[in-house]
């Protein structure tokens, strides 16, 4: 490798390739470091240098989910905990494809007009009337306590959470913006098209709604 590099070096120079030169904004009244440029505008250390490590490929299976890391305190946020707690409650017992699906419908209605504009909000919407029953996710209003008490379950779900929120493609449920389980048939079910059925659950897309002049 040692005769290959120096090899590489002694035909750019031969062949009067450009040198870049940048000089650091805390650097004065010194010489300028120097970077050999080669081929395409890229330098040594792009290409002999470290590979930057590919983005999680994801599978939804059970052991997928247990060979990721723990999710780590620092990146414990707010929207982590939103997300971690619906899914424990909301689906802790589906299959790890039926939580990414549930984890699905909270993203993209935080990127929907016709609801909050966070993760938290989406998920905390309705609890500030205070009226049983009559919040988004029945868990927030249904008069329960809501302790976590499976913390294996609570670890899992968590890094279902931090996938999605790390940008996980969501591929499972046709932009899926509501689902209930099999045992209810809600109102609006009637109406909304069903983009999918994944375990217990049904999803559906809200309609979109056309200006009418």
């Amino acid at each position: 490798m040692r005769q290959l590099i120096v090899s590489v070096i002694a035909f750019a120079l031969s062949a009067g390739m450009g040198v870049a030169e940048a000089t650091p904004s805390n650097v004065k009244n010194k010489e300028k470091p120097r970077q050999l440029v080669l081929f395409d505008g890229k330098s040594l250390r792009d290409i002999f240098g470290k590979k930057q490590p590919k983005p999680t490929e994801i599978s939804y299976s059970r052991s997928f989910i247990d060979s990721q890391p723990k999710v780590a305190e620092e990146n414990r946020t707010a929207e982590w905990q939103c997300l971690s707690e619906a899914l424990y409650f909301e689906a802790r017992g589906e299959s790890v494809k039926g939580q990414f699906a549930v984890a699905e419908v909270i993203m993209n209605r935080s990127n929907h007009a016709s609801f909050p504009d966070s993760v938290c909000g989406v998920i905390n919407q309705g609890t500030a009337s205070g009226r049983k029953y009559q919040c988004q996710f029945t868990y927030n209003c249904d008069g329960i306590s809501n302790k976590i008490r499976e913390h294996g379950a609570y670890e899992r779900v968590g890094k279902v959470a931090q996938l999605l929120l790390g940008g996980a493609p969501k591929q499972l449920t046709d932009g899926a913006t509501h689902y209930h389980t099999k045992a209810v048939n809600p109102r609006w079910a009637r109406t909304f098209p069903r983009t999918t059925t994944i375990g217990v659950h049904h999803f559906y897309r809200m309609p979109t709604r056309l200006s009418q002049n």
